[in-house]
């Protein structure tokens, strides 16, 4: 059964053109006025979505066709379909970027787009440039375009007036401090850190509403998705999860998969203080924990705890920031050197330049697995690793996974969907 709702794909020329800010901005105006939101994130992204779910009030889900598959991606736009008025999805990078880019998302799933363009430098070329977008894959559909970093209302109608025929006008947002969404070396800063993220949302909203563009776009036709059904059950397994500052990088869809195969998830603070809950299995998700260097070197109980763990047999999973913390020593960027768990042998140093950027594709005993990695970190860890990824791109970023008895850790931020058997695989003994 087909289902229908007003859907738009947030685009723009280039990372770095405020996608993010405008997404939240129609997520929080249409919220305001009683809608129900479902935003979505192109890509393996963790940042962004933290912004876009306070924005409009729901989890965000990540909608990749490499890493779950076009199936998974059609699945959850179908679900949204079912209980939105409004989907909203994030692209990534520029609007042609990448294999699969946010223009074969568009294309391949019938969402019309809106292209974000940051004007603040240019005035007729603006016109150019969307013409461009609009012209150069036949099968897109651009729904508009939208101006952003604005200096004036004079400068938004130099912009709007070099728009070529047919391109639908969707106003300017203002270069304005109190709507900037802070920044640092991972993209944007977390949610949870920014204590007026609310009244930056709602500024963007407000300038948002302004332009007098409240329609909804045209509404999009959703087909189901078919997904093959996972045959590996947890029931009973209680999954002990560190979700805090240090360790955010939690992809909703992964919880989803573990909830549905039964278990029982319990989440605990490191750098509250919170003790290992009494547990089956154990996941340390990414985050940043060079940020928080202290108040986890001071976790001694901690770190006995998860030796203990360890050495018993028990499943422990360590993605990225789990992977630093794991190790027995981290230094961040100013060389403070901190004590980590000391689950595996090995130092990590953060850098000032990118380390490793790319999508993954692992090899396991217990199954293949897709994800992506990211970070600023150099770790040199003796032990010999138990598989080596791969990069679907042919980029030089290719992760080693090491395993000491039922402990797997690894800079890979893997998606669960992508292999659900293998995932689950991953938290029994």
């Amino acid at each position: 059964m087909t289902r229908y709702c007003p859907a738009l794909l947030v685009s723009a020329p280039a990372s770095g053109q405020g996608k993010t800010s405008v997404t939240a901005a129609l997520a929080r105006a249409h919220a305001r006025q009683g809608r129900r939101v479902r935003v979505f994130k192109t890509g393996p992204d963790f940042l962004d979505p933290m912004i876009l779910e306070r924005a409009s009030g729901a989890p965000v889900y990540q909608l990749d066709p490499w890493m779950g598959g076009d199936e998974d991606v059609r699945a959850r736009l179908y679900e949204a379909a079912g209980e939105a008025d409004l989907i909203l999805v994030e692209g990534v990078m520029g609007l042609f970027d990448g294999s699969p880019s946010s223009a074969d998302l568009a294309i391949a799933f019938g969402l019309p787009v809106m292209a974000v363009i940051d004007g603040s430098a240019m005035a007729q070329t603006f016109g150019a440039l969307a013409h461009g977008l609009a012209t150069y894959r036949p099968a897109l559909v651009l729904h508009g375009v939208l101006a952003n970093r604005v200096g004036s209302a004079y400068h938004a109608g130099l912009l709007r007036d070099s728009l070529p025929p047919g391109l639908t006008w969707h106003g300017a947002l203002p270069r304005d401090a109190a709507m900037t969404l802070p920044e640092r070396h991972l993209g944007l800063v977390a949610a949870s850190e920014l204590a007026d993220l609310d009244s930056r949302l709602d500024a963007l909203a407000d300038a948002w509403s302004k332009q007098g563009v409240t329609e909804l776009p045209p509404p999009v036709a959703f087909d189901a998705g078919t997904t093959m059904p996972a045959s590996v059950r947890l029931d009973g397994v209680r999954i002990a999860i560190a979700r805090d500052a240090a360790f955010a990088f939690i992809y909703p869809a992964n919880l989803d998969e573990l909830r549905a195969a039964g278990a029982t998830l319990h989440f605990f603070s490191p750098v509250a203080g919170d003790p290992l809950p009494a547990c089956d299995a154990v996941w340390l998700p990414g985050g940043y924990p060079e940020l928080h260097i202290d108040a986890l070197a001071a976790r001694d109980d901690l770190r006995r705890d998860l030796r203990a763990h360890v050495d018993r047999g028990a499943p422990l999973l360590a993605e990225c920031g789990g992977l630093l913390y794991a190790l027995d020593g981290l230094t961040d960027r100013d060389g403070h050197v901190g004590a980590m768990a000391g689950l595996l042998e090995g130092h990590a140093t953060m850098q000032q330049r990118l380390a490793a950027l790319g999508m993954q594709s692992v090899e396991l005993p217990e199954g293949a697995l897709r994800g992506h990695s990211f970070h600023y970190a150099e770790a040199n860890i003796d032990a010999l690793p138990l598989a080596g990824a791969s990069n679907p791109h042919g980029g030089p970023t290719a992760e080693k996974v090491y395993r000491r008895q039922r402990m797997t850790a690894s800079f890979v931020h893997f998606y669960f969907p992508s292999n659900p058997d293998a995932a689950r695989r991953l938290f029994l003994a």
